[in-house]
């Protein structure tokens, strides 16, 4: 566990919880993807001002794991949800649910879609109405993950995904997630949307201007940003990244 020092107004609320014995809820297995693309920018989506958590703060598209994520195979390509297991260090089922969060979040939150035919190839335009109702129906979950690759003769591509971080939301916190971060090029072809629900703004910035204040977001999302651009650029974060212990978790404190 690795401890990341609160700015100083969270972390006031943080030792006001611990004096008045407050009771952590358990948090919620999530994944969030760090979209990235040339020449070295991020995508960031501003959340709307009534979501429960993070209201008006720009981050990465993410979101807590379904439990249908875990049926996620054989629709499955690249490294086998074994591998991602021990990558990760979770037990399989946990980790197939936490690499299928990943792909499935980015879909819906940004319209980019980390599948293909098959092991070589990733679909290209995927903005046309019938992808768009496929997307509002996951966002419903009135359609699992697992479902929607099968009707469409697709497999998750587990090879874009590139694991980077581990953040745990602070205990004082009335929802808490346990969210692993990951790093993926945006695919040619695609394009990223205004695809609206949880979001009213979308942004592509590069990372250091990003996280100069410009924007409001919360501590994981600026630190990974900062993280990004001292590595230079997209190749340098992707050459970085396999050095990294992605299972480590990062836990802000007071």
């Amino acid at each position: 566990m690795v401890e990341f020092q609160l700015p100083s107004e969270l972390a006031e609320m943080a030792r006001r919880f611990e004096r008045e014995g407050g009771v952590p809820v358990p948090p919620r297995l999530a994944s969030t993807v760090v979209l990235l693309r040339e020449p070295s920018e991020v995508y960031l989506i501003r959340r709307v001002a009534t979501m429960a958590f993070a209201a008006s703060m720009y981050a990465f598209p993410g979101g807590g794991v379904d439990p249908r994520d875990a049926t996620v195979q054989p629709g499955w390509a690249g490294p086998a949800p074994a591998q991602w297991a021990a990558r990760l260090q979770l037990d399989e089922s946990v980790a197939r649910s936490v690499v299928c969060a990943a792909v499935r979040e980015v879909f819906e939150e940004s319209g980019v879609l980390l599948a293909g035919a098959d092991a070589d190839t990733v679909v290209g335009d995927v903005s046309g109405p019938d992808w768009e109702r496929a997307r509002q129906a996951l966002i419903a979950r009135e359609l699992g993950f697992a479902e929607f690759l099968e009707r469409n003769g697709l497999v998750l591509r587990s090879d874009l995904l590139v694991p980077w971080s581990r953040w745990i939301t602070p205990e004082f916190e009335p929802r808490r997630f346990d969210t692993y971060f990951f790093l993926a090029l945006l695919p040619e072809g695609q394009v990223t949307r205004d695809v609206g629900g949880e979001a009213d703004d979308h942004v592509w910035c590069p990372p250091g201007e990003a996280a100069d204040g410009r924007y409001t977001m919360l501590p994981p999302t600026r630190y990974t940003l900062l993280e990004l651009a001292e590595a230079g650029g997209i190749d340098g974060a992707l050459a970085a990244a396999p050095a990294r212990n992605p299972a480590d978790a990062i836990r802000p404190v007071a």
